[in-house]
């Protein structure tokens, strides 16, 4: 419970603070510009885009999370129809000639948020408790210890706060592939194998933090205490997926209304992409953007 409360006031108050410094500035909002089609209607256009990499003049320091930049009028070209999930990326400083999986960025954020848990996890006398004996036989005797289902953990850390950490890896695989990064909520087969591939990252990943070699059978071996079950292995990832189902499913639908709505409340707009996307947010975090940050442009 600490650990989720913590977590939200430290992306509320980068929210605040973030917005704060953008509210004034005509850049703010228009960061990065949408200028893909909802859909294509004939066979052989599309759209490409060209970067200029001249930086706004807002009239001030950019903020520390929001890179300025402006893009040139869209260019059409013929080429052969492709779905509208395929689409084109727009953070080529990023992923230019990168057509693929960015698994070093995805890595990388994963290990940060690796690292936030277990920075976490040592601020508990239990955990630093443990830290001594020997460290493999101690790691092997944890894993080993794995049976049954209840671990004794709370109702929210088990099958609230672990969801919420199988959606954000989950996340954290969805803004570093290409392919699925600006699919919309059930817009095509695309968008559900995306999501596929986000639940196998998750899982990898929770499964390396409960059992794997830096974990909690190896940092704090909970298996020692009779607490290393199935529990987390199991819900982690699937609960995880539905919750990044649902976070899709609001932003495509309430989002994005209360955004149309709320045409002139920054504010408002801002609020609406964190509270009702928070595990979002917080990859967003992971990869050093605004947690309201999207693909779609924020007027």
């Amino acid at each position: 419970m600490k650990q989720s409360v913590l977590c939200a006031i430290f992306i509320i108050s980068v929210g605040v603070t973030t917005a704060a410094q953008n509210q004034n500035s005509p850049a703010t909002e228009s960061s990065i510009l949408d200028n893909e089609p909802d859909s294509i209607s004939s066979t052989n256009i599309g759209l490409s885009t060209k970067w200029d990499w001249r930086r706004l003049n807002s009239g001030r320091a950019p903020s520390p999370f929001i890179n300025f930049i402006e893009l040139a009028e869209p260019q059409i070209h013929s080429y052969p129809l492709r779905r509208t999930s395929e689409r084109q990326d727009r953070n080529p400083k990023k992923f230019a000639g990168k057509p693929g999986f960015q698994w070093s960025a995805a890595t990388k954020q994963s290990l940060i948020f690796l690292g936030i848990q277990h920075g976490y996890a040592l601020t508990q006398p239990k955990t630093r408790r443990d830290l001594k004996g020997p460290f493999f036989k101690d790691y092997v005797r944890s894993v080993k210890s794995l049976h049954g289902w209840e671990d004794g953990g709370k109702f929210f850390t088990n099958y609230v706060a672990h969801p919420m950490q199988g959606a954000l890896l989950g996340f954290i695989q969805i803004q570093n592939d290409p392919k699925g990064r600006g699919l919309r909520f059930n817009e095509s087969s695309a968008y559900w194998r995306s999501r596929l591939r986000a639940f196998a990252w998750s899982a990898a990943w929770s499964t390396q933090f409960e059992i794997g070699p830096v974990s909690q059978a190896s940092i704090g071996n909970v298996g020692l205490h009779g607490k290393q079950t199935y529990v987390d292995l199991v819900v982690t990832p699937t609960a995880g997926l539905g919750l990044i189902i649902v976070e899709d499913f609001l932003d495509q639908y309430l989002i994005r209304m209360i955004e149309r709505n709320n045409s002139r409340s920054f504010y408002i707009k801002v609020f609406s992409r964190m509270l009702l996307n928070p595990t979002r947010s917080a990859a967003n975090l992971l990869q050093f953007r605004t947690p309201w940050y999207r693909e779609r442009v924020l007027r």
